[in-house]
């Protein structure tokens, strides 16, 4: 159960970290991308780090 913790912070730091990135690429004048193909590999991966985090919420809200 202790080995989790390192888990957990890392998928935090990731989600973060992708968060402002995408947030960053985004042109909100013409609602586009700078880098298409590098914010769809982000969005996929920060997508997957929130399900985790969200998944593993649920188990702990359970115990």
């Amino acid at each position: 159960m202790e080995s989790k913790k390192p888990l957990l912070f890392t998928f935090w730091v990731i989600a973060i970290i992708l968060g402002v990135v995408l947030y960053k690429q985004f042109d909100f004048e013409n609602l586009k991308f700078e880098k298409p193909v590098l914010a769809i590999l982000y969005f996929i991966v920060f997508a997957f780090s929130v399900y985790y985090l969200v998944k593993n919420s649920k188990k702990r809200s359970d115990k």
